[in-house]
């Protein structure tokens, strides 16, 4: 037997046998689950087995970061971007895939308001304080401001709700977190639990993957398979940087292109990767280096690069290096 079938082995064996390991009660779902999926055992322990809980907690700490970080320059503006003091797209008044739904604008006390309340509760997830609560809040205050400012509702804006709204139902909170830390003062309590159920984070994991490939099919059926200069002309759009200057001015027009290739490669074959055991890890360093390179490069982007690296390293970094960082 291999030194990784030993490993996942006794991680199962650990997880069956420690007290600590949160068991949710069975739902009308775990009971679907539990007829439909023994026909394929294999992907049942696949989605199902006990999973590190540092996977979920450095998802919970790093991602409403980032998301704050990209929501700051709007924020010290609310009664302008979301009050009555500043312009705002006026109501269609008809059906529109462009305005799917009008919010007006808020009295300036209520926009303050509400970006204080954005910035607590965001800052309340990442602490892992009342958790389940602040990220239910937290998402709420997201999918508000990403409706009520279409013109530049962005990336992180609309994926950050989906993020929190998944963090309310998972327990990222009983471990590295205040939640857990003000649980330890009473004597009586349980240790917090070091794995959790997979599906927890096997949703990150698969939302992820899911969307590099997305993003590589969409490059694929654009004009990345057509043409060999799309990163040098990147290089040259509006949210040019003095590093993208310098890149553009000093890497020749090869290493664009074999650039380019490495991105579509590593995009389009994301599951698979992610899926081996001897390419996850250069996967995740590529990815990263990727994201560093995209960050530096154009501009505002970098909040959203800093959140895909966020989601990247809690979903597929080595298990042992995230709880030693969160002392597990």
């Amino acid at each position: 037997m291999g030194r990784q079938a030993r490993e996942k082995q006794a991680r199962r064996a650990d997880a069956h046998a420690a007290a600590a390991v949160w068991q949710p009660p069975e739902t009308a779902v775990a009971r679907w689950r539990r007829r439909l999926l023994p026909a394929w055992p294999g992907l049942h322990a696949w989605l199902f087995d006990p999973q590190p809980i540092a996977r979920l907690c450095t998802v919970r700490i790093l991602v409403p970061l980032a998301i704050l970080g990209f929501m700051s320059s709007r924020l010290v503006h609310a009664d302008h971007w979301i009050g009555s003091a500043g312009f705002h797209v006026p109501n269609l008044g008809h059906d529109d895939y462009r305005q799917p739904i009008y919010v007006p604008p808020l009295p300036n006390g209520l926009a303050w308001t509400v970006a204080v309340l954005t910035v607590a509760s965001g800052l309340a997830v990442a602490a892992g304080l009342l958790t389940r609560g602040s990220s239910a809040l937290f998402a709420a205050l997201l999918l508000f401001l990403a409706l009520a400012d279409r013109l530049a509702a962005f990336t992180v804006s609309k994926l950050g709700a989906v993020l929190a709204l998944a963090l309310a139902f998972t327990p990222c909170g009983a471990n590295a977190s205040l939640d857990s830390w003000l649980r330890r003062r009473d004597a009586s309590a349980t240790p917090p639990p070091k794995l959790v159920s997979g599906g927890n984070v096997r949703f990150f994991q698969i939302l992820l993957a899911v969307m590099y490939c997305a993003t590589g099919v969409g490059k694929a059926r654009g004009d990345w398979l057509e043409r060999n200069d799309v990163i040098f002309t990147n290089l040259h759009d509006s949210y040019q940087t003095a590093i993208s200057y310098f890149l553009s001015s000093h890497i020749p027009a090869a290493g664009c292109t074999a650039f380019q290739w490495l991105v579509l490669t590593l995009e389009l074959g994301a599951p698979l990767w992610f899926a081996l055991p001897l390419t996850r890890l250069p996967a995740v360093v590529l990815l990263l280096g990727m994201h560093a390179v995209i960050g530096l490069s154009f501009g505002p982007v970098v909040w959203f690069a800093i959140m895909m690296a966020s989601l990247l390293i809690g979903c597929f970094a080595p298990a042992p290096l995230l709880e030693r960082a969160l002392r597990l």
